[in-house]
């Protein structure tokens, strides 16, 4: 039987990654969403195998209506839903305010719920079936001037274990993907990879987009990327006070890398 997977912020990164190495299981279709549509076109015809997209902005009122209309539309099960796409802008709290909390929160983490709250039915009538919610290593240990990024990252991880807990009964798996630095359009990383000493704790959209795998069609609970950053959330558990000191001190020149640019947007 076939099923249908939906992926978005398909047009980049990590999303057009994961859309790729999909693309190599057997019964799945795709279903592409950014708001790119000349990438999505190229991305679906370079996949072919019925591949389709919409193209469409998931901040949007109307989006996960769209999204809905456009997967039932095509007659097949929903068998995998994929979260990722996400933004950040930059800001220390005194400079961004609320107003950069709140964007940052209706791309990563309102668009999320709206989208998952459309598909749902869809996934639970298809079960089994599953969620994968691409948050982020900061989703569990914060930087300075990352604060309103991560407070997406940490309610998108909280709210994760939660529906898993809920929509376990229902058959629909919830796994989370927690990326660290991994260079990608939004987020070249630049400054760490043109170093020795940070360039292994860059790592590539491919080792994202198999984690997302796992996370989904192998039903895992959650992955990090680079699997060692696992440490650092770990840290934070039993160490916090060892954690703000590096943090806060020389030793966070490193972890508070730009990441590539002041507005990074992976829609």
């Amino acid at each position: 039987m076939t099923r249908l997977a939906v992926i978005t912020g398909a047009s980049s990164g990590i999303g057009e990654a994961t859309a790729l190495r999909l693309a190599r299981e057997d019964g799945l279709r795709l279903v592409l969403v950014a708001r790119r549509e000349e990438r999505l076109r190229s991305l679906a015809a370079r996949i072919g195998a019925g591949a389709s997209f919409v193209a469409v902005d998931l901040t949007a009122p109307d989006a996960p209506a769209r999204v809905r209309e456009h997967v039932e539309g095509l007659g097949d099960p929903l068998g995998l839903l994929v979260n990722n796409a996400g933004a950040a802008w930059r800001a220390t709290f005194a400079d961004g305010g609320y107003e950069n909390v709140r964007r940052t929160m209706e791309v990563n983490f309102d668009a999320v719920l709206r989208l998952t709250e459309a598909l749902l039915p869809l996934l639970r009538a298809a079960a089994p079936s599953a969620i994968v919610n691409v948050a982020s290593t900061a989703g569990r240990v914060a930087r300075g001037g990352t604060g309103a990024y991560s407070a997406s990252k940490f309610a998108l991880a909280g709210w994760s274990d939660s529906l898993h807990l809920e929509e376990a009964p229902n058959g629909v798996h919830v796994g989370l993907v927690l990326p660290g630095f991994i260079a990608t359009e939004g987020f070249p990383q630049s400054e760490l990879r043109a170093k020795a000493l940070t360039r292994r704790m860059v790592s590539t959209p491919e080792k994202g987009a198999e984690a997302i795998v796992a996370a989904g069609l192998g039903r895992k609970p959650e992955r990090y990327v680079p699997r060692p950053y696992a440490l650092a959330a770990a840290l934070r558990v039993v160490a916090p006070g060892l954690v703000r000191r590096v943090l806060g001190g020389g030793g966070a020149q490193v972890m508070t890398t730009r990441t590539g640019a002041d507005a990074a947007d992976q829609r």
